[in-house]
């Protein structure tokens, strides 16, 4: 078993992190190359079917009810102390749960699936058999996909990010790739779904066996912990109010635009918002990072609690300063040069301010995990819950009035709301992290400052010495309000990258 000292210090975090950086960026680089070529040969109907029958599996991914998390905060909390005897029962409990949970939610999206594709969906009759099909086979993959999140959870619990991106990176690169190579030959949706289908059912055998290695005795006690599943289904519970109610404010909005719009206005929409979305690489990485360590030293060190919150958040700042400036700034001509005319009339508002809500959104994932470390995942769920109405009835509104820009501005307003209010939350638990939490707030409103900046029409030469300059002197800002602790660390995390590139070559 994996040794349970040290699994919250500085320079592991950091190794973590990066590992967890480079492996969201691999996926997200080969995505860029693949999506115009998928678009250019589904076109634009057949895609946005397909992108709306996955997210029909990522939302009824709540049958997870929350023990994926769940999983890792008491796996965590067991490695970090002396009752690691405890690993293989809350590992078989989460792991036959979600097995169980995620057959559930299987049948459902297969009742489902004919009323989807033929009545709440406009998708066009021509595609509705193949979509069906679709539906079907991601159906059948949810007791694999639900299930990895209790795997993964007892990987990252160990800090073993490495293990994870070790299959995470072939298996994300695969769901592009793999419909690629199906394209030459047949360009149904069941086709294309069935490929990727196969390569997530490969990962789940995959990280599960690593899940035997990493804990020996998983393999000899093959039971579930009956004493564990109170206390999870407990944490769980809260995560899974946040897990029903948060994804329909993440994926009502492409729906909506389905059934009100068109299948072309959804690609028109998901398009922008998977590529402002690919930015939240940087806070995953972080966060995933951060939780288990939260989970550990929330009780027993808040003081460190309250230091690796205001680092990590201003460290996810600093770093995603010059992508959203570049994407803000150069949205239309960036979506011209990629996609088309066509998209960059249609889309470059909404990536635009896509772009700013996932910038904001980020700022908050640290403390997302904070909050619910301290075991009041209740206060997420009780937001969700207040604030999903008032986001449905602008959604509608907006998008009544100003089609799919008038969506991504609902989703920027939702989105800037509810992070003011998890800080406070933040605040609240931890009273301690209040003067770490003016700082991020003074970090992030000059970047908005500039950002605003950004959207002012310009020339092409006054974007470049926009583009040049005030990365520079964010990056100086950001320098100054770093502390001894954490301008160490940067120097650490240049280190360890000019070593990586040195070996390399």
């Amino acid at each position: 078993m994996s040794n349970p000292t040290n699994l919250t210090s500085g320079r592991l975090l950091a190794r973590n992190t990066i590992i967890n950086l480079a492996g969201e960026v691999a996926p997200s680089l080969v995505a860029l190359l693949a999506i115009p070529l998928v678009i250019r040969v589904l076109g634009v109907d057949r895609y946005g079917v397909l992108t709306l029958s996955i997210m029909v599996v990522g939302y009824f991914g709540l049958f997870d009810f929350g023990l994926g998390r769940a999983a890792t905060k008491f796996i965590a909390a067991a490695a970090a102390s002396s009752d690691q005897q405890e690993i293989p029962g809350l590992f078989w409990t989460s792991l036959f749960m979600m097995l169980a949970f995620g057959t559930a939610g299987g049948v459902v999206v297969a009742v489902l699936a004919p009323w989807l594709v033929h009545g709440a969906l406009k998708i066009p009759v021509a595609l509705q058999p193949e979509s069906l099909h679709a539906l079907y086979l991601l159906a059948f993959s949810m007791p694999f996909v639900i299930s990895s999140g209790g795997l993964n959870g007892t990987l990252s619990a160990f800090q073993r990010f490495d293990l994870i991106n070790e299959i995470r990176v072939p298996s994300a690169i695969f769901s592009y790739v793999g419909p690629l190579l199906v394209l030459p030959f047949s360009h149904s949706l069941g086709w294309l779904v069935a490929v990727v289908v196969l390569g997530r059912v490969a990962g789940w055998i995959v990280t599960f066996w690593l899940c035997l290695r990493l804990v020996p005795g998983l393999g000899r006690e093959i039971h579930p912990g009956r004493a564990t599943i109170r206390p999870m289904l407990s944490f769980g519970g809260w995560l899974t109010v946040s897990a029903v109610v948060s994804p329909i404010m993440a994926y009502f909005d492409r729906f909506l635009i389905g059934a009100m719009l068109s299948m072309a206005a959804v690609t028109y929409y998901a398009v922008p918002f998977q590529v402002a979305t690919k930015l939240w690489i940087i806070p995953n990485a972080v966060s995933a990072v951060t939780f288990s360590a939260f989970s550990g030293a929330f009780s027993s060190d808040p003081d460190h609690a309250a230091l690796l919150l205001e680092s990590a958040t201003k460290y996810i700042v600093l770093t995603l300063f010059a992508p959203v400036l570049f994407i803000i700034t150069l949205a239309p001509e960036a979506l011209r040069l990629w996609l088309g005319p066509s998209f960059a009339d249609h889309s470059a508002s909404a990536l635009r301010w896509l772009t700013f809500a996932v910038f904001i959104n980020s700022t908050a994932h640290p403390a997302y995990g904070l909050i619910q470390a301290a075991d009041r995942p209740d206060l997420l769920a009780k937001l969700h819950l207040a604030e999903a109405p008032f986001y449905v009835a602008m959604l509608w509104w907006m998008m009544v009035r100003y089609g799919i820009a008038g969506v991504a501005i609902t989703w920027t307003v939702r989105v800037v709301v509810t992070t003011l209010i998890v800080f406070l939350m933040a605040w609240r638990l931890l009273p301690m992290a209040a003067p770490g939490i003016a700082r991020i707030a003074t970090l992030t409103s000059a970047a908005l400052l500039i950002f605003a900046v950004g959207t002012i029409p310009m020339d092409l030469p006054e974007q470049c010495l926009l583009l040049g300059i005030a990365p520079l002197l964010f990056a100086m800002l950001g320098w100054l309000v770093l502390g001894p602790r954490e301008r160490a660390s940067v120097r650490g995390v240049v280190r360890g990258v000019r070593l990586l590139l040195a070996q390399a070559h």
